[in-house]
C-alpha cells in the first residue's frame, strides 16, 4: 500500500474514527490522525510508525495488525476491541506533522477529551507523546510516566510517541513504556 504525495494531501484536517470497545480498560491517545491515519481510517498507520511494533513486543497485543487502504481488517480490529484496548487523540484534524497543532487546539482537544474519558469509563489513559500533553494540559513541566492527577476518573500515563521522528526511543523500550499503563489497566501482567 503506497500514497502519493498528491493523494494524502486530500486527507488534510479530516479526522479518522476512534477504535474504542464498549468497555475500555485502556486507551491509548495520540496527538492527532497524521494523513496515512485519515487516509486509511487506522490510527498510527504510517509504515515507519512503531505503535504497533511495540505492542507486540510488550505483549498487549499477539500480532501486528493489518492496514489496508480500506482499513482495518475485522479480525484486528477485534482483537484490540476483545482486550479492552481503545484508540483516540487529543485533536481529530489530521495534519502531516503534529507540530502544526497549535496551543489551542491542543487545549480545546484535552478538553474534549476528559468529557470522552468519563463518558468511556475507561479505568486507564495512556497519552502518546509528551510534549503534547504538556502543551494541550498545560503542565510544562511534566515528564512520561504516571501522572499525579486523573484524567475524566482515570488513572492517567503519558508514554513516548511512536513517530520515526522520535529517533532517540527504540521499539524495546516503547514497548516498555506502553507496558506500565497496560499492567495498571490489567491488559498484561
Amino acid at each position: 500500500m503506497a500514497f502519493t504525495r498528491a493523494e494524502l494531501a486530500q486527507f488534510r484536517d479530516r479526522s479518522a474514527p476512534d477504535l474504542m470497545p464498549q468497555r475500555p480498560r485502556l486507551v491509548f491517545v495520540g496527538i492527532n490522525p497524521g494523513l496515512w491515519t485519515a487516509a486509511t481510517g487506522v490510527h498510527f498507520a504510517h509504515p515507519g510508525n512503531r505503535f504497533y511494533p511495540a505492542l507486540v513486543a510488550a505483549g498487549i497485543i499477539p500480532r501486528m495488525p493489518e492496514v489496508t487502504s480500506d482499513g482495518m481488517p475485522e479480525p484486528d480490529r477485534r482483537m484490540f476491541l476483545e482486550a479492552g484496548i481503545g484508540i483516540s487523540n487529543i485533536v481529530h484534524r489530521a495534519t502531516a506533522r503534529a507540530d502544526e497543532l497549535d496551543r489551542m487546539e491542543l487545549r480545546e482537544g484535552a478538553e474534549r477529551l476528559a468529557a470522552d474519558v468519563e463518558r468511556w469509563r475507561t479505568p486507564v489513559v495512556a497519552i502518546v507523546g509528551l510534549t503534547a500533553y504538556r502543551q494541550g494540559f498545560g503542565i510544562p513541566r511534566a515528564t512520561s510516566g504516571r501522572q499525579p492527577e486523573q484524567l475524566g476518573g482515570a488513572e492517567l500515563w503519558v508514554v513516548p510517541n511512536p513517530s520515526g521522528l522520535n529517533a532517540h526511543d527504540t521499539v524495546a523500550s516503547l514497548a516498555e513504556a506502553y507496558a506500565e499503563p497496560a499492567r495498571a489497566a490489567g491488559v498484561i501482567e
